[in-house]
């Protein structure tokens, strides 16, 4: 099969993840930090240095405030709900992942908190002045994505960042398609609060994930429980990782996270991306050229500001058609539908009935794209 759905999974993996993962679990197997043999040692060595591989990724300066989490949408309901309270104020946008929309949406509807979406360009790119314009003196936490599951845009973090710093309110960043395919340095950037997911950009295995938490934030548990390292306190501690961090972890799957992560750092982001960012440019061009096939956002080689996914529609078909005759005639592999981003959709205009979604990885080729296409030359005709 031809796999092009990326921004769900990255599939494969490197092949050093799958073999750390096995060997984790065949010759580790145990309890990281709850026991004093040998084996729990190790689990604990693994966990720790996969902790340190993501920090040196993300130019974080201590590896404890990288938070092992299941997922980003896990991630992110830490961060929010460990950092809001009734009354505050938050500034997003309409484009947002479900994984933010809806937890934001609940808490307007229940009246807790209140909520402004900075409406953004043609391309999906927010303006960090504007950002800056909706913050009220109430306003706590200001969350975005980093990168668009649907258009592919990429906000101006950075700048936003230091526009929030100074302002002294908190910025969280939804990594979830943004972490290991395009550069982010929490400390230069000025991000306070970043989820990312192990299974996409880090090429890591699903059912991974995690929280970088820096200095200026402080988060109420989400989880308390059992943390192996310090069994006498009637309450979570509160260091960091032990405070946000409860229960046994995925051992085998952190490892293997960690072992993505070092594979991304030596390959380097910024290759990577171009690779992901070309090959979305040559999908654009030939796709263009096809009768009847409707191109959404700006084209991957315009801007810096965008990922390598394309999102398309074919007149006259509807998306999760035309992503069933890929997967039934032509093996080949795509996201169709709302992609959990309805507000994106609404924006773009193909609400209810979304688009086709093609995401590239590391181990795309030029003939994988070539061979798409002619697919949709063919349903399309």
């Amino acid at each position: 099969m031809i796999y092009l759905d990326n921004a769900a999974t990255s599939h494969p993996k490197p092949p050093p993840v799958y073999e750390r993962m096995d060997r984790v679990a065949r010759e580790v197997g145990a309890n990281p930090g709850r026991s004093g043999h040998r084996l729990a040692v190790e689990a604990e060595r693994e966990i720790s240095a996969a902790r340190r591989a993501v920090a040196d990724l993300l130019g974080a300066t201590d590896p404890a405030r990288i938070i092992w989490t299941l997922n980003a949408t896990d991630a992110l309901s830490m961060a929010m709900k460990g950092t809001l309270q009734d009354g505050d104020h938050v500034v997003t946008t309409p484009l947002e992942h479900n994984s933010v929309a809806r937890l934001l949406n609940r808490l307007e509807l229940e009246g807790r908190v209140r909520v402004a979406r900075v409406q953004p360009g043609a391309g999906g790119v927010v303006s960090a002045a504007d950002v800056e314009r909706a913050m009220e003196e109430s306003t706590r936490l200001v969350v975005l994505a980093h990168a668009g599951n649907v258009l592919g845009n990429v906000q101006p973090i950075a700048e936003i960042g230091e526009r929030v710093r100074a302002r002294g309110r908190l910025l969280l960043v939804d990594g979830a398609q943004s972490v290991g395919v395009v550069p982010l340095d929490v400390t230069r950037d000025a991000v306070d609060l970043l989820a990312f997911a192990g299974h996409k950009g880090l090429l890591g295995p699903a059912g991974t994930g995690g929280l970088y938490v820096g200095p200026r934030a402080a988060l109420r548990p989400w989880r308390e429980g059992g943390t192996g390292g310090d069994s006498a306190r009637p309450v979570q501690p509160d260091e960091y990782p032990h405070a946000l961090e409860a229960g046994t972890p995925n051992t085998a799957g952190i490892a293997g996270l960690g072992e993505g992560a070092r594979w991304v750092a030596a390959r380097g982001v910024k290759e990577l991306a171009s690779h992901e960012r070309e090959l979305a440019s040559r999908l654009w061009e030939r796709l263009a050229a096809l009768p009847r096939v409707v191109l959404y956002g700006v084209p991957p080689g315009a801007t810096t500001l965008r990922t390598g996914l394309v999102t398309f529609n074919v007149e006259g078909q509807h998306a999760e058609d035309v992503g069933a005759i890929l997967d039934a005639s032509f093996d080949i592999a795509v996201r169709a539908g709302l992609h959990c981003a309805p507000g994106a959709h609404r924006f773009l205009g193909t609400f209810p009935e979304g688009a086709v979604r093609v995401s590239p990885g590391p181990f795309t080729t030029a003939q994988d794209i070539d061979a798409l296409v002619e697919a949709v030359r063919a349903i399309a005709a």
